[in-house]
């Protein structure tokens, strides 16, 4: 039968001299504690801690980097993931279907992300095909069953030492809360403030996410002045449950504040259902203004990533719902949508944005040259599309002449897939080490200067650049 194992040199140069170097390099953070700086696992996993339910469940069901690729292929996605109100799929069946289209996961990261989880997290050694599938579905179904396989016992397995989440303002932090106050938990769950729902009131489900940051902050939202105090009361609470950070995806990067009057009409208009789709930008566009203002005066550090088509195929979001595989990236500017926050916040002390783009042409082109002057602006890791060893190297290549490594993130794992955080991390480790070890090989770094820098990209930097405390 064919077996799959991990190459213990795999994504290291060919080249054999630059290759020892990487794996020094690799070898030196391998094993260092993972600090995972922009997730979506939900806090409830954690703090309820049931067991997983099925193979299915845990590495296919809402896993969109997995569903997409057959998706693309023409396998309905109703195979793998029940339509929205309907009875769940069959979970052999739908594991059944991944395995038998394997061949068109090859040389993606979503192979080495799965192969990882089989072989490392599982102990698999069989090689996933139409004729493994059962065998190897029996198997790890077997083992989530043990208390080792439970949630809580694979975050301390994965060496996770932080993990924040993301969190709409009217959440009450409940899970994140008895977390943080349970002895038996090692390890530290950070909620992150993402307030998209309210940036938009001709958005459907405006008037509803407004109601639910009224109710969670006890500040009537009537008022424009009032929806403002309120995710300001609601940051100053995610604050004391222990969140450092704040997350925005908008169609774009523009920051551009109303006059108060007008953003007030347009508040009201919202409330009438009358806000046109034109109002609706503008008002989004002074809200993300609104929020740089918010965290360069409480210093929770500001995410930003624009420039994605959300739901691009209406048949697909109306029969599956959201994040489901049809969100498509769109060309995205920087640096003249962000400068008047720049101009007005970008120099000070507390103001932290870290910029990410699926637009990897804005890498040298705009992040790079804006984190290398401004000191409040930091490049974000490859995020979403870019998440692959290649996408990796291009990324520190176009970005490291203008913000070197330390005005960067740190990697960034945006997953909802929770046994993938470890495969993850794994390939951005080696990743860096290579492209570290390139600079070894023609001299433009010496060893212990890339050491150093392959140690602070996994042990100071996400936290420093996130105000996480260590």
């Amino acid at each position: 039968m064919p077996t799959t194992k991990m190459h213990p040199d795999r994504l290291f140069p060919s080249d054999p001299a630059t290759r020892d170097i990487a794996r020094e390099l690799y070898a030196s953070v391998a094993d260092a504690p993972i600090c995972s700086p922009h997730g979506h696992v939900p806090a409830a996993l954690l703090a309820e801690n049931e067991p997983f339910a099925s193979p299915t469940d845990l590495l296919i069901t809402g896993d969109h980097y997995v569903t997409r690729v057959l998706h693309g292929a023409g396998i309905p996605l109703g195979r793998v993931q029940a339509p929205s109100g309907e009875p769940a799929v069959d979970p052999r069946e739908a594991w059944r279907v991944l395995a038998a289209h394997w061949r068109l996961f090859r040389a993606t990261p979503v192979q080495y992300w799965l192969e990882y989880q089989l072989s490392e997290v599982f102990g698999v050694t069989a090689r996933l095909s139409a004729d493994t599938a059962d065998a190897i579905y029996d198997e790890v179904a077997e083992l989530l069953r043990e208390d080792e396989f439970r949630p809580r016992a694979l975050f301390e397995r994965f060496g996770v030492d932080v993990l924040a989440t993301t969190d709409d303002p009217a959440d009450d932090l409940a899970a994140h809360r008895a977390l943080a106050a349970d002895p038996s938990f090692h390890g530290r769950v950070l909620p992150t403030f993402r307030a998209d729902r309210v940036m938009d009131p001709s958005a459907p489900g405006w008037l509803a996410a407004v109601d639910r940051l009224a109710a969670a902050s006890g500040i009537p939202c009537g008022t424009y002045e009032g929806m403002l105090a309120a995710l300001r009361a609601r940051r100053a609470y995610f604050r004391s449950v222990g969140g450092t950070a704040t997350d925005t995806g908008v169609a774009d990067a523009w920051a551009v504040p109303l006059d108060p009057a007008e953003a007030a009409r347009i508040h009201v208009a919202g409330f009438r259902g009358r806000a046109t789709a034109a109002e609706g930008v503008a008002y989004r566009r002074d809200i993300l203004y609104r929020l740089i203002e918010m965290s360069a005066d409480d210093g929770m550090v500001m995410q930003l990533h624009p420039g994605v088509h959300r739901n691009h195929h209406a048949p697909t979001l109306a029969r599956h719902g959201a994040d489901t595989g049809h969100d498509l990236p769109l060309p995205t500017t920087y640096t003249e949508p962000l400068r008047q926050a720049l101009n007005d916040f970008g120099t000070g002390t507390a103001l932290r944005l870290v910029l990410f783009t699926v637009d990897e042409t804005a890498f040298s082109r705009e992040l790079a040259p804006l984190a290398g002057f401004y000191p409040s602006v930091y490049v974000g890791a490859p995020w979403w599309f870019l998440d692959t060893p290649d996408a990796m190297e291009r990324y520190r290549r176009a970005i490291t002449d203008s913000a070197g490594f330390a005005k960067t993130s740190g990697f960034i794992d945006d997953t909802r897939a929770f046994c993938s955080i470890p495969a993850r991390h794994d390939m951005a480790r080696r990743a860096d080490a290579s492209y570290l070890a390139s600079l070894v090989a023609t001299h433009r770094l010496t060893e212990a200067d890339a050491a150093e820098i392959a140690l602070d990209l996994v042990q100071r930097i996400p936290y420093d650049t996130f105000r996480i405390p260590r």
